[in-house]
C-alpha cells in the first residue's frame, strides 16, 4: 500500500529532524491524528465552529486530565469532542504548547489560555501565561486579572499596579464587574493614589451598576443598601474640598441626613471631625516640585567634575521612590545619583544612562527622566539627607524660582545649599537640577 500525500510530506520533512521538531510537525495536522476537538470560532460568528485534530498520546502524557479524558476508566470512546468554555484559537495555542513546548501569547487570548492550563493542568503554561500578565498589568486589564486568578504573587502586583493607576483603573470597564469584597478591599487601601472625590465617583458608578443588573431604581438608599456600611465608611469624605463634596457626593443622596449634617459641620469648623469616618489622606505616591513655576530652557552644560548637589529635610518620614532630573528633548544622558545621610553613610547610589522624556509641571511641559531607587530610600524626620547627581551629556534643561521649602499636605519638604555651591555652575535651592520629588508617607 502506498503512503498518502501527507504521509509523504511527514517522512519528506522530518527524515532528518529531532523527536522534538517532529512532534512540532504534528501539531494541528491530520496526519495519524485520533481525535478532533470542535470548539466555536470567534470570527466566524456565534454559531460558527472549527476542528482542531490532535493525538491522544501527545495530550495523555502532557495532562493527566487528558489522561483521564482518553485512557481512564471513563475514557472519551467518541473521536470527535465539543469543547464549549473556549474559543479555537485558545484551544489551539495550548495545544500547540503541548506538542512544541512553545505558546503565542497576547492580550486578547492569555487569560483564556490561563484558564485552559489550570483546567487540563498544565502548571509550566500557566507559568508562562501568568509572567505574561505581570509583565503587561495595565489599568485597563488589572481588575480582570485580580479577579479570575489566585496566584498570591501576581494578585500582589496586581495591588500595586491598582494603587499606582488607581485613577484609570477605577474607570476601566473592568471595575463595574468586581465582586463586593474586591470593592472592600479597594475602598480600604491607604496606598491608592487617587482623589477621594474621584474614588467616591467610582464607587456611586458601581453601586449604580448593580442596581441596573438587579433591576431596581438606583435612589440613594438602594445603593446604600447595595454599597454597605463598610464601603460607604471607608470613604475619606473629610479629605475632600467642600465644593467637591457639595457638587458630587450631595446628590448621590448615599449618606443618612446624620452624616450630612455631620459633614455641614465639619465643613464650617464646628466638628472636629465625624467619627463615623476616617479623615486621614491616602498615602498613595504623591509628587512635589521644587519649581512652581518658572521651568526655562537654557545651555545648561554638564560636567562630571562639577556634580549638582542639594540638601533635603522632611518634617515627617517618607519613603523616596524617585528624583526627576531635567534633561533636553529626547536626549540621552550618563549619570550617578548619590543619596547620603549627615554622617556620610550612602544609603543609595544609582548609575546609569537615561532618555530625556516630556513630561507636565503645572501645566508646564518640561523635559526630564525620573532616578528610581528600588527599594525606596527612607528619609527620617527632621535628619538632613545629601543628594549629588554627576551628570554626562548636552546642555539641558533646568528649573527657576525654587523655594526652600514646599509643603505638601501631610508634610514639608526643606531644601538648602550644600558648602561651597557656586551660583551659575552647580544647582541651589533657587536654581538647578532635582526638579520632582515622588514619595510616601510612613
Amino acid at each position: 500500500m502506498s503512503l498518502d500525500v501527507s504521509s509523504k510530506d511527514y517522512w519528506s520533512s522530518t527524515a532528518r529532524c529531532t523527536i522534538g521538531e517532529k512532534c512540532k510537525f504534528m501539531f494541528n495536522n491530520e496526519l495519524l491524528s485520533d481525535v478532533k476537538f470542535v470548539v466555536r470560532d470567534c470570527e466566524g460568528g456565534s454559531e460558527s465552529t472549527k476542528k482542531i485534530p490532535a493525538h491522544k498520546l501527545f495530550l495523555a502524557i502532557s495532562s493527566p486530565v487528558f489522561y483521564a479524558m482518553f485512557y481512564g476508566e471513563l475514557a472519551e470512546k467518541k473521536d470527535s469532542i465539543d469543547i464549549s468554555d473556549c474559543d479555537h484559537k485558545s484551544l489551539l495555542e495550548l495545544f500547540r504548547f503541548v506538542y512544541s513546548d512553545e505558546v503565542n501569547l497576547n492580550a486578547d487570548n492569555v487569560m483564556q489560555v490561563l484558564y485552559l492550563a489550570k483546567k487540563y493542568m498544565l502548571p509550566s503554561l500557566a507559568d508562562k501565561c501568568t509572567e505574561f500578565l505581570r509583565e503587561n498589568l495595565n489599568a485597563s486589564n488589572v481588575f480582570d486579572v485580580l479577579q479570575k486568578y489566585e496566584e498570591k504573587d501576581l494578585e500582589d502586583h496586581c495591588w500595586e499596579v491598582i494603587d499606582k493607576q488607581a485613577d484609570e483603573a477605577v474607570k476601566s470597564d473592568g471595575f463595574v464587574t468586581i465582586e463586593k469584597s474586591v470593592l472592600e478591599a479597594l475602598v480600604e487601601r491607604d496606598s491608592l493614589e487617587i482623589r477621594e472625590v474621584e474614588l467616591f465617583k467610582a464607587v456611586d458608578c458601581w453601586a449604580t451598576k448593580k442596581c441596573a443588573k438587579q433591576g431596581v431604581a438606583a435612589e440613594g438608599s438602594v445603593k446604600r443598601r447595595i454599597l454597605g456600611e463598610r464601603i460607604v465608611k471607608a470613604i475619606r469624605f473629610p479629605v475632600m474640598e467642600q465644593k467637591e463634596f457639595a457638587d458630587v457626593v450631595l446628590d448621590t443622596d448615599i449618606l443618612t441626613k446624620k452624616e450630612l449634617s455631620d459633614m455641614v459641620k465639619y465643613f464650617s469648623s464646628l466638628l472636629i471631625f465625624p467619627e463615623w469616618c476616617s479623615e486621614t489622606t491616602r498615602r498613595g505616591r504623591k509628587r512635589i516640585s521644587r519649581f512652581e513655576s518658572g521651568i526655562k530652557v537654557k545651555s545648561w552644560s554638564h560636567s562630571t567634575s562639577i556634580p549638582h548637589s542639594l540638601v533635603v529635610s522632611v518634617d515627617k518620614e517618607i519613603n523616596l521612590f524617585s528624583v526627576r532630573l531635567f534633561g533636553s528633548e529626547y536626549k540621552e544622558y550618563s549619570v550617578t545619583l548619590k543619596v547620603t545621610d549627615s554622617n556620610g553613610v550612602a544609603l543609595t547610589t544609582k548609575t546609569g544612562t537615561f532618555m530625556s522624556e516630556l513630561m507636565e509641571n503645572e501645566g508646564e511641559e518640561y523635559h526630564g527622566f525620573d532616578i528610581v531607587f528600588k527599594p525606596p530610600v527612607v528619609f527620617q524626620a527632621g535628619k538632613k539627607y545629601f543628594l549629588e547627581a554627576s551628570m554626562g551629556g548636552p546642555p539641558s534643561w533646568f528649573g527657576r524660582g525654587g523655594s526652600s521649602q514646599v509643603k505638601h499636605p501631610g508634610v514639608t519638604f526643606s531644601f538648602a545649599n550644600t558648602e561651597g555651591v557656586v551660583e551659575l555652575r552647580n544647582t541651589t535651592v533657587s536654581n538647578g537640577q532635582f526638579s520632582e520629588f515622588e514619595f510616601t508617607l510612613n
